[in-house]
């Protein structure tokens, strides 16, 4: 036999012994090593392999959370500022997890309270604007004398609007959080489950419930809300609060109580406007579709923040897109922007987006209940729209800009697909239950289709 064949049958046979193989014994331990160093050693080893066991785990649970938010159904809700996107992601929740509703009722109270002081702000600041136009005599007349009284009495609740800012301190949004920040935190009672920043926000807010002072005040905003003059003096300068989101002005005597507890259909109806955007992730509660997972992406609408949108667009399985039936509104950040033109306009850009060519895009008429309120109004829509020329009411109008939205979809998609659209009043919580469950269903059957599995 060869001296190489014998060094090689010699290291074969050296590295067969396990006491041998760095991969397989157990390290010795160093000459000298005392008992601390050996205690030392032997903990520095419990929590490498501590460390890498966690590790093991987060991989494990990331990649258990990929695979269940790739079965998910992913949403996302696009359209302008106020086109009620929030309004449809809390339908869907009361549809698939009523138990959500009842869990944050305590915190939409606070937003329902400052939705109607938001709205008695309106009035107060028309009120000073209308006396600083009026002559001396004018403002002595003994209704004005009333409205003076009322204003003083009211004036309190103007510094409890600061509790936005606890929320978002961007006081020109109205009541408004930021995306990801957990505000609903702020309202729960449970400790345990609160961050230090949670809880001195809570303080905070538990000093300024505005709960005493609204109730004290009932009385005196059902009466400057009634007040014929106050009418006269909106409609001239053409604020028209039954519009807007957030509006409770009827609602007073029922809210102004110090045992209110808002309906599902306050919280449908109350505004909060969201700076950036937020994901919500819940889990069906009851039904055909119990536990299975639901990911709803709702975006700022406002044009500063459209960039933000594009990064949701790769992994959705459908777009519902929101366009308020407002033609007599202008847009809040560029009053020189018809709000249903620029809706328009945001839909051509989506419809031929090479990214959405596969998406599913469901258009919402939404707000058609506003549009019905308009009409009556005596509002032309001629006036706002002049290539209208059909009658002046709710069904002509819905189908002109039906048709002019399908238009743009037929031409401008990629490729040909669906036009699917829902004429809707987002604050109607029965009508709306049929319509998410629609969409749903819908959505879950192209899925199958596209899965071949149908």
């Amino acid at each position: 036999m060869s001296s190489a064949s014998r060094k090689g049958k010699s290291k074969a046979a050296s590295i067969a012994d396990p006491s041998e193989n760095p991969f397989v014994a157990q390290p010795k331990p160093p000459s000298g090593e005392d008992s601390a160093q050996r205690a030392q050693r032997v903990k520095s080893l419990q929590d490498a392999q501590a460390t890498s066991k966690r590790i093991d785990d987060d991989i494990a649970e990331a990649r258990k959370w990929h695979d269940r938010r790739k079965r998910a159904l992913k949403i996302l809700l696009l359209g302008q500022a106020e086109s009620g996107k929030s309004t449809v992601l809390k339908n869907f929740q009361l549809a698939y997890a009523p138990a959500v509703f009842q869990n944050e009722r305590i915190a939409w109270k606070r937003i329902v309270q400052l939705n109607l002081i938001r709205s008695v702000k309106t009035i107060l600041d028309a009120l000073q604007e209308e006396w600083a136009e009026l002559s001396p005599s004018e403002r002595e007349t003994d209704d004005h004398k009333e409205l003076r009284r009322l204003h003083m009495s009211l004036s309190p609740l103007l510094g409890l609007v600061r509790d936005s800012r606890i929320l978002c301190d961007d006081d020109n949004q109205g009541v408004c959080v930021r995306a990801g920040g957990g505000w609903k935190e702020l309202f729960t009672h449970d400790e345990r489950l609160s961050s230090d920043s949670a809880i001195m926000g809570r303080v905070q807010l538990t000093k300024n419930d505005p709960t005493p002072l609204l109730e004290a005040s009932r009385d005196d905003i059902i009466a400057i809300w009634q007040s014929p003059t106050v009418r006269q003096i909106l409609d001239a300068k053409a604020i028209r609060l039954e519009e807007t989101s957030g509006f409770f002005l009827d609602d007073t005597a029922r809210i102004a109580r110090s045992d209110y507890s808002p309906l599902d259909n306050d919280i449908v109806r109350a505004r909060v406007r969201t700076l950036g955007v937020e994901e919500h992730h819940f889990v069906a509660e009851t039904g055909k579709d119990k536990g299975a997972d639901f990911f709803i992406a709702d975006v700022g609408g406002s044009r500063t923040t459209r960039a933000s949108w594009v990064p949701y667009f790769d992994d959705v399985d459908a777009i519902l897109f929101l366009a308020p039936l407002a033609f007599h509104q202008m847009l809040e950040e560029d009053p020189r922007v018809n709000r249903l033109e620029d809706s328009l306009s945001l839909w051509r850009q989506i419809c031929e987006n090479k990214l959405l060519a596969h998406a599913t895009i469901i258009l919402f008429l939404n707000k058609k209940d506003i549009l019905a309120k308009t009409l009556e109004a005596g509002v032309q829509v001629s006036r706002h729209v002049p290539s209208y020329t059909d009658e002046n009411n709710v069904a002509s109008v819905t189908k002109y800009f039906r048709d002019r939205f399908r238009h743009y979809h037929r031409k401008l998609s990629p490729i040909p697909r669906t036009f699917v659209v829902y004429e809707t009043s987002a604050i109607e919580t029965r009508a709306m239950h049929a319509v998410v469950v629609a969409v749903h269903d819908s959505i879950i059957r192209k899925n199958l289709v596209n899965s071949d599995i149908i």
